[in-house]
């Protein structure tokens, strides 16, 4: 048993957004169905992630697939059916499956839909419970609505790139994206709230709704504490936040600091978080300064960020006394917050992460060896995700979900080809 079993869901979403928001969805128990546009002469077919790489999945013949690590990554517990909306036999096959839909999910540009006869008011009058949710890069409304919307470029305007990164005052200074998609990825996971909310309201009320998720919004109101720090003083004040490297705006000791090289003569660094002043308290006497603790600059939080200046070059200067693991064994022991810096082969054999069950295997129909992929970091004690269909290749449900969804026979389902709907 799973939290969304029963529950339907059109997927005409691509790359990550949308796909994320299906993929959580998807490992929540709900059904679905992801709709790729088909292979032709002018185009390979399906989500263009599909092509993203290398890598690639290696088949059993040792060579590359067609199936990249990128789509593998934000597609698993779905099925896939190859339709073309551009056509209008695919306009109507869309249009039946929607009838027997929950949630309707898409991610094209403003008025495409529309133009497919595929839009919310078109829909929602042969579904009136249908949940449908657009998700573009500045919403349906406004004066960039027309403009097609990139994580990149929104890190860039909403803010993000802003504050990461180095001071400019310092060698490498300079605006600085985030290493992963976070627009995207935040703007999955709030379209994935969104649309277990309008499930709710629909069940309640046999109503559905029209979701608009806009990675600019998205990207605005993950500012968090930063935008905070802005609107409720900043703005009188003069004083717009800005790149602090790897500080922290509102609280300090909470940093990447150098410690002592190994045994090489490799620089080594950890983090330090030191979260209220007690925990401060608690690494001055591991560090053997207690008198820091005690110093009225110090003491307190709010003026170790107004004496930033002067103490951090104090702790640098302590910090660099001692090797790596000797901090982080007497810090743990200490319950002062600190970590290491992990590359992505620590973390993937990190003993936490494994016990916790954040690598699965998975078994793929083009390889005989299990493909390993990050899995879902839910965990519920009765509903428990699941893990049971692997990425799927390009339409291998097509017929499946048509017989399934739609009752259609061999018959039909070789007319759908035959008109190119599928």
């Amino acid at each position: 048993m799973n939290a969304l079993d029963g529950i339907r869901i059109l997927d005409c979403s691509r790359v990550l957004a949308g796909p994320w928001c299906t993929q959580t969805l998807a490992d929540l128990g709900a059904d679905v169905v992801k709709v790729e546009r088909p292979r032709s002469e002018r185009h390979p077919g399906g989500d263009d992630t599909r092509g993203w790489g290398p890598p690639f999945l290696r088949g059993r013949d040792g060579t590359d697939t067609a199936e990249a690590a990128y789509y593998l990554g934000a597609n698993r517990n779905k099925r896939s059916i190859t339709c073309d909306l551009s056509s209008p036999a695919g306009q109507a096959l869309i249009r039946e499956l929607a009838l027997k839909a929950d949630v309707f999910v898409e991610n094209y540009k403003v008025g495409d839909m529309a133009r497919y006869g595929l839009d919310y008011a078109t829909l929602s009058a042969l579904n009136p419970r249908l949940v449908y949710c657009s998700i573009t890069g500045f919403g349906q409304t406004g004066p960039y609505k027309d403009r097609a919307g990139y994580d990149y470029a929104v890190q860039g305007m909403g803010g993000l790139m802003s504050v990461t990164g180095e001071r400019d005052d310092l060698p490498g200074g300079g605006p600085q994206k985030v290493g992963v998609a976070v627009a995207d990825l935040f703007t999955g996971l709030y379209a994935t709230v969104a649309i277990q909310a309008a499930l709710r309201h629909a069940e309640r009320t046999g109503q559905g709704q029209h979701i608009d998720m806009a990675l600019l919004d998205t990207q605005v109101a993950m500012l968090a504490n930063l935008g905070a720090n802005y609107l409720v003083r900043g703005k009188a004040d003069g004083q717009v936040p800005g790149r602090a490297g790897n500080a922290h705006a509102n609280i300090v000791p909470y940093q990447v600091f150098e410690v002592a090289p190994d045994a090489s003569g490799q620089a080594q660094y950890l983090i330090l978080a030191v979260g209220n002043d007690g925990q401060f308290a608690k690494f001055c006497q591991v560090a053997g300064c207690p008198a820091l603790a005690q110093d009225p600059r110090f003491a307190r939080n709010a003026d170790r960020v107004r004496h930033r200046g002067e103490l951090v070059p104090r702790l640098e200067a302590i910090l660099k006394t001692r090797a790596k693991a000797d901090w982080l064994q007497a810090l743990e022991a200490a319950q002062v917050p600190c970590g290491p810096i992990n590359n992505l082969a620590e973390v993937f054999a990190d003993p936490q992460v494994l016990h916790r069950g954040m690598v699965q295997s998975w078994s793929h129909p083009l390889t005989d060896t299990p493909v390993e992929l990050v899995a879902s970091p839910i965990k519920l004690s009765a509903t428990p995700v699941r893990a049971d269909r692997a990425p799927p290749l390009l339409g291998q449900h097509t017929d499946e979900v048509l017989a399934q969804w739609l009752g259609a026979d061999e018959t039909r389902v070789a007319d759908l080809r035959r008109h190119g709907a599928i």
